[in-house]
């Protein structure tokens, strides 16, 4: 009775792993591109390819392993399985690669597309159409990105503008962010596809036909390497990763360096605005400094010379010309403390207009100098 028992239970554990194990809906595709559809557990999958369930656990990051003759890709969002015969994708209907998967891919496989592994056996085939496409995909946000962000750049960067549009940071901000989600998408794809190339073994173990088909066995040994060509091919996206990555890079500098230039743009009319508010401050100071000749005047007190006609003109005038001449000495000293500095002096020798051979000959001394030989050779020539 126990021993019906516990067979009861593991027939009921089993029945409720089965209910609740996911459905892939499988797109399949063979070597003349051939495709077909259909939907299968997650259980009844690995065990068909020999796979463990761990093998079938897709995250959302790259990587490409081998296991049991089989090579698993994963590409952000697609989960593909290779086979020496056939490839699957596995829950195409949820990765929006409609175009590609239909329009392509088939066509890429069946041999009618732009890949160069065509000679080579079918995984060559699948590796490279899968490798191109997230390739294409890269290239195509650096490509919407790098307009965007050369304009909004032009448009911030403008010395005759005094103000920073608010919309234009925000938009800068944004192409940013998405910039720096590019060059980390490049990372991992060249950091994966390094580790594949740093192995010899698993350069081998990608090679799925060597191992199984007999005639590509007999290439192998009579002097076709296939793990050369798969290291060609690893190596040449490895290659188109690192131009991406390097026009990216140069994106990020560009932003850094417009950064520095908004900058100095608004340091130099927030200096320009200091500077006039100093001058009228000066201004001001120097019109009070004398206007006091016109408050004593101005008092309930009485003298001789306000009897003067002339006297009205004359206190003007000395008020007027006092303030202007104080002002001008103001101005005078502020711009002696605010000028640049005096270039460096440069000796009368190097002055002196010489002739293309003079000229080298001092140029040549000059390192001897450097390197330690004596002054008196210098003078005397």
């Amino acid at each position: 009775s126990g021993k019906l028992h516990q067979h009861a239970t593991t027939e009921a554990s089993q029945a409720t792993l089965a209910s609740v194990s996911p459905v892939f809906a499988v797109m399949k595709l063979d070597k003349e591109g051939n495709t077909t559809y259909f939907e299968k557990k997650k259980t009844e999958l690995y065990q068909e390819l020999g796979l463990q369930a761990r093998d079938l656990r897709f995250q959302h990051l790259m990587s490409i392993a081998t296991r049991n003759n089989r090579i698993i890709m994963r590409m952000e969002f697609l989960k593909a399985v290779i086979t020496p015969e056939f490839l699957l994708i596995l829950d195409y209907r949820n990765l929006n690669l409609e175009h590609w998967l239909f329009n392509e891919l088939a066509s890429q496989l069946a041999g009618e597309g732009q890949l160069v592994t065509y000679s080579l056996p079918f995984e060559f085939r699948a590796i490279e159409a899968i490798l191109q496409y997230r390739i294409s995909k890269l290239q195509g946000r650096l490509n919407t990105l790098q307009p965007q962000i050369l304009e909004t750049l032009e448009a911030l960067v403008d010395p005759k503008l005094l103000s920073v549009d608010r919309s234009k940071l925000h938009i800068l901000l944004q192409n940013g962010k998405s910039l720096s989600e590019l060059e980390t998408d490049l990372k991992v794809f060249k950091e994966t596809i390094l580790e594949i190339l740093d192995e010899e073994e698993l350069i081998e173990e990608l090679c799925l036909s060597k191992w199984t088909d007999p005639q590509v066995s007999e290439e192998s040994t009579s002097g076709i390497d296939h793990a050369e060509e798969m290291e060609l091919l690893l190596e040449n996206y490895y290659r188109q990763a690192e131009d991406l990555a390097n026009e990216a890079r140069e994106l990020r500098v560009l932003i850094d360096d417009s950064e520095s230039i908004i900058f100095i743009n608004l340091d130099s009319h927030r200096n320009v605005m200091m500077r006039l508010n100093l001058q009228l401050t000066m201004g001001t100071f120097s019109l009070s400094l004398f206007g006091l000749i016109g408050v004593a005047f101005g008092m309930n007190l009485e003298s001789s010379l306000e009897e003067d006609p002339r006297i009205f003109w004359l206190v003007t005038g000395i008020m007027f010309l006092g303030s202007g001449l104080i002002w001008r000495r103001l101005l005078s000293f502020l711009g002696r403390h605010l000028e640049p500095p005096l270039p460096p002096h440069v000796p009368a020798v190097l002055k002196k207009s010489q002739p293309a051979a003079g000229r080298l000959e001092i140029k040549n001394n000059l390192k001897a100098e450097t390197f330690g030989l004596s002054r008196s050779t210098l003078t005397n020539q």
